[in-house]
Formats: C-alpha cells, sequence, structure tokens
C-alpha cells in the first residue's frame, strides 16, 4: 500500500492563507492601476475644488470668453474657446485610438494595436504642441505665475489684479499638472509601442498591458473634460 508524502511548502501552498481566487477575477496589475487613477483623482479634485471657491468668490474673475479667445499664430483675438475646442478634440480622439487599439489587442492583432497606438502617441504629442503654444501666447499677455498682468489688461477682462494673479497661478498649475500626466502617458505609450513592435506581448500571449495603459490615458482625458469645463466655460 502506498502512502503520499505532503511537503511543508504544499501545506503552505494550500492552506488557509493561500489567498484563493480574485473574488473579482480582475489582474493584479488592473487592480493596482485603479488605486492609482482613484488616489490621482483625489489630487486634481483637490485642486479644481480649491479653483472653484476662488472663482466664486469675492473676486470679480477673469472673463474666459476674453482670455482665451486667440489662435496661436493666426488670430490674437476674436475667436473664443476656438483653439481650446480643437486641443479638446484631439484629445478626445486620442481615447478613441486608444480605445481601438485595446480592442486591436483583444484580437490578437499585432499590426492593428501598433497602428492605433502610433494615432494615439500623435494625438498626444499634438495635445501638448497645443498647450505649449496657448501658455506661450499667455505669457505675452501677460499671464504667468506669480505675475500680475498690466492695468489695462486687468481692465479689458473686466476683473482687479488680486483674481488675475490668482487666476494665472491656478491655471498654469493646474492645467500643467494635467500636461504632466498626458506627457508620461505619451512617453509609457511610446514604451508600449516599442514592446509591441518587439513581439513581447505576442510571445506573453496577451496584450493586457495595453489595456492597461488605456485606463490611464481614459483618465487623462476624463480629466481634462474637468479641467476644461472650469477654466474655459465657467
Amino acid at each position: 500500500m502506498s502512502t503520499t508524502t505532503v511537503s511543508p511548502l504544499d501545506e503552505v501552498k494550500n492552506g488557509p492563507w493561500d489567498g484563493g481566487r480574485s473574488p473579482f477575477s480582475i489582474e493584479y496589475g488592473k487592480i493596482m492601476m485603479w488605486f492609482f487613477l482613484i488616489s490621482d483623482a483625489f489630487t486634481f479634485s483637490a485642486f479644481l475644488i480649491y479653483y472653484g471657491a476662488q472663482r466664486f468668490s469675492k473676486f470679480t474673475w477673469p472673463d474666459p470668453d476674453l482670455v482665451f479667445q486667440s489662435i496661436p499664430g493666426v488670430a490674437d483675438h476674436g475667436y473664443p474657446l476656438v483653439f481650446v475646442g480643437i486641443m479638446t478634440f484631439i484629445l478626445i480622439m486620442s481615447s478613441v485610438t486608444m480605445v481601438l487599439a485595446v480592442e486591436a489587442g483583444h484580437r490578437g492583432s499585432k499590426k492593428e494595436v501598433i497602428v492605433w497606438m502610433i494615432w494615439t502617441i500623435l494625438g498626444g504629442l499634438t495635445f501638448l504642441g497645443c498647450q505649449a503654444a496657448e501658455w506661450t501666447h499667455l505669457y505675452h499677455e501677460g499671464f504667468w505665475w506669480g505675475a500680475i498682468p498690466g492695468a489695462e489688461l486687468v481692465k479689458e477682462l473686466g476683473a482687479d489684479n488680486t483674481s488675475a494673479q490668482q487666476f494665472a497661478n491656478l491655471f498654469f498649475t493646474i492645467t500643467g499638472f494635467h500636461g504632466f500626466h498626458v506627457f508620461s502617458g505619451v512617453i509609457i505609450n511610446i514604451i508600449i509601442l516599442f514592446m509591441t513592435i518587439g513581439n513581447i506581448f505576442h510571445k506573453r500571449g496577451t496584450y493586457l498591458m495595453v489595456e492597461k495603459v488605456g485606463l490611464y490615458w481614459h483618465f487623462v482625458d476624463l480629466v481634462w473634460v474637468f479641467v476644461f469645463t472650469f477654466f474655459y466655460l465657467v
């Protein structure tokens, strides 16, 4: 009669502290990405709540239609929110191309993943270029961190010196923080693109990493919707 010997290691593996399967059937890395995005959402929320508190305080706030009425390199005045509308459209379309990259990954289509990732990267770079152009224009107009815009500009905007300075500080801080996220996302997307080209995900048999990066990219796009609403529309 044969007996089965169970090693102490097997007892540990099959013991009550083994952990079992995830109750949500979600891969560990994806859960960690969600945790990161939730914590990052709190940071953006704190910035925007503070901005809202300042915006609706006793100060006479600058009119967004008067601040953002230029198309850098084309027109200095007369086109309120046109340029930022273009920026928003570009970023939203990059989110669409990311969705298509993730969907292609689910089907294991390497070539399509590469194509849509390239379009996503180009969308992110274009958005950053537009943001740099907008920042440059505002700087020449007299808006910058800690700077007090000229009295003539402040009067034109229907504001006061304190609110104009607060607006500039918060605008460059929050849009800069968001721009850093977009820049980081572009770098990560480039890394994922080269990993795809190098057949790394094909050898693994899964393109799950593309989906994880897609979650981050969609979060960045969603945050921009709130930033756009707070700064440009309200």
